[in-house]
């Protein structure tokens, strides 16, 4: 059975796939992230689609990345010899510098000793494994295609025997061989000498950008592997940076909480910039600042919570019915429609994003004016909605409240507004937008702070802890000496710390109350119980989390509680960019919190 927690990623800022512990490619989908899937066995085992090797019996199987690379390294030991199979997508500068990653997967067969045999079961099953595909033998390729509604196709060019591939033959490995999956039909011929020079260019783009990366004395080796995990989810054509490459892979099994992730977060947007710069590499933060921007910068466009990679507003929500999903967690879906959703956090999250536009990519007098013209925009639509309830960062369906980070996100909003008014010497709008940041504080502290809790809550009125809370410090909306917010730490920690990990709330919200831990939110704890004075338990809580990552290092959204089995959508960008940013922490290094510029009451 499939195991989330026993899961590979390669991928080549254009697409990826997830290969499983036996060498399985159980998930792509191509020729881009949010296209439809051509295998997709994690979400139904029986129809989903797949590209295994099975060994003989008796095989022990290992793997690992090659140092430094996106490159998968997958050892076969078999009774009859040794081989491994190296797994990548092609990604390096073509002549003049431009990189524009093709959408192709590799896999080389390399014998290292004896003669292994080996069988292969390609079954590829196109657009979510909707209708049947049929593959057949062609001069130079196996051609698969949908027989049955939209049309797609694939090809696979091999060295094998073609016969031998489509029936599922035995095959006595006796010399290197290949396997490329393309959604193209290749115009020059693929041979041996081809896929070892893709391979050698791949491994030196990846290793040349991590040796542009800022390393820490601590935490070396997993920083690495996040660093270069989040920059397989970023998407060359556009900037965009993606939340994961995976759709409705369960919070919890057997429950609904199933939701695609192959889009852009503006909530995530601001640290995604954070750490991009603080671990030098300030173009992608540059590309990913300018992709949003140009999502967002219309007067009259609705202000949305995530957008598409080429920057698509509309994310219509879909049901795959014929799909039994991950360990039978209905149902699958594609699409998101949180799109539509009402989220007042965004306003501070944009406003951030703004600010860095103007001091860390300061651009012509044009760019500057319509940056400032979006701002007012942005500006005049807190003034009207700041007082209002919405759905909160967790995208609650099942009602609107006055979530407390959600106006903490308005004050963010106002907080830079004023910045950037003041920077742009235009009084009379900081002046008026310090009046509406002024207000909103006031309402945060009178209705947000529950007395008897000794704590921000949830929502207004409410006796619930909500992990989010902890960021009131990152975002300056106070500092980690304030003891208002050192007692919600403790209250957080309290409530919602669970075997060292931490439930993002545990109110109900429409789905039932949450049943696993968000790993993101233990992030986030370590980090305030760090900053507020707490560095033995937060260094403990930090080595503790570290350990429940997968066997190369990687991280879904969540966590079971008490088997420890990664759960949701995998690998996530966000619990990545938790993790470079508690590392750097932990490192002692001067730690440039976002904006933390600016003064905090």
């Amino acid at each position: 059975m499939i195991e989330i927690s026993k899961l590979g990623i390669i991928g080549n800022c254009r697409s990826a796939a997830l290969i499983s512990s036996d060498g399985s490619i159980i998930w792509s989908c191509l020729p881009d992230f949010d296209s439809p899937s051509v295998f997709a066995k994690i979400l139904d085992e029986k129809i989903g689609g797949e590209m295994g090797i099975i060994p003989e019996s008796g095989s022990v199987i290992t793997q690992s990345y090659i140092s430094r690379t996106n490159v998968l390294r997958t050892l076969f030991e078999t009774p009859s010899g040794s081989f491994e199979m190296l797994d990548f997508m092609p990604i390096y500068p073509a002549k003049g510098g431009r990189i524009d990653p093709p959408p192709e997967i590799y896999r080389l067969l390399r014998v290292i000793k004896g003669n292994p045999v080996i069988r292969v079961n390609y079954s590829p099953k196109l657009n979510y494994a909707k209708f049947p595909t049929r593959s057949a033998m062609h001069k130079d390729y196996i051609k698969s295609i949908t027989v049955k509604g939209d049309y797609h196709s694939i090809y696979l060019y091999t060295n094998f025997a073609h016969s031998d591939i489509l029936e599922g033959n035995q095959i006595e490995l006796h010399e290197d061989s290949f396997f490329l999956i393309n959604y193209h039909q290749k115009l020059v011929k693929v041979d041996l000498d081809v896929v070892l020079q893709e391979l050698e260019k791949t491994k030196a783009y990846w290793t040349n950008w991590v040796r542009r990366t800022r390393i820490y004395p601590l935490y070396q080796k997993e920083i690495i592997r996040s660093a270069l995990t989040l920059k397989l989810l970023t998407y060359k054509k556009t900037g965009a940076v993606i939340a994961s490459v995976t759709a409705s892979l369960p919070e919890k099994i057997g429950e609904s909480r199933n939701w695609d992730y192959r889009y852009c977060w503006l909530r995530d947007a601001s640290m995604v910039i954070q750490i991009l710069q603080k671990i030098c590499h300030k173009n992608t933060a540059r590309e990913f600042l300018r992709f949003l921007l140009n999502a967002i910068i219309h007067k009259a466009d609705k202000l949305q919570i995530l957008y598409g990679i080429r920057g698509e507003k509309k994310l219509f929500e879909k049901k795959l019915s014929h799909l039994k999903g991950y360990k039978n967690s209905r149902p699958v879906r594609i699409g998101n429609a949180a799109y539509s959703q009402k989220q007042n956090d965004v306003y501070g999250v944009l406003m951030d994003l703004i600010y860095s536009g103007f001091v860390d990519f300061p651009g012509s007098i044009g760019e500057r004016e319509e940056l400032w013209t979006t701002v007012r925009f942005i500006m005049k639509t807190v003034e009207e909605n700041w007082s209002k309830p919405d759905r909160g960062i967790w995208e609650i369906r099942k009602e609107r409240k006055h979530f407390v980070f959600s106006k903490v996100l308005c004050w963010v909003a106002a907080d830079r507004g004023v910045k950037i008014a003041k920077l742009l010497k235009c009084k009379d709008y900081e002046n008026y937008w310090a009046g509406i940041r002024d207000a909103i504080r006031a309402d945060i502290e009178s209705k947000g702070w529950n007395p008897d809790l000794r704590s921000y809550t949830q929502s207004y009125g409410s006796a619930d802890m909500d992990t989010a809370l902890l960021l009131m410090e990152n975002v300056g909306y106070c500092s980690s000496f304030n003891p208002r917010y050192i007692s919600t730490v403790k209250a957080i920690y309290r409530d919602l710390c669970r075997n060292g990990l931490m439930y993002r709330y545990k109110n109900s919200d429409g789905f039932g109350k949450p049943g696993s831990a968000f790993i993101v939110c233990t992030f986030w704890m370590v980090d305030s119980l760090y900053k507020t004075g707490q560095k033995k338990k937060a260094r403990d809580l930090f080595d503790k989390l570290l350990s429940y990552a997968n066997h190369l290092g990687l991280f879904s959204e969540a966590i079971d509680f008490e088997t420890r089995e990664l759960l949701g959508n995998f690998p996530l960008g966000y619990s990545h960019l938790a993790l470079i940013n508690t590392a750097a922490l932990l490192n002692g290094k001067a730690r440039k919190k976002n904006l933390s510029r600016f003064k905090k009451p």
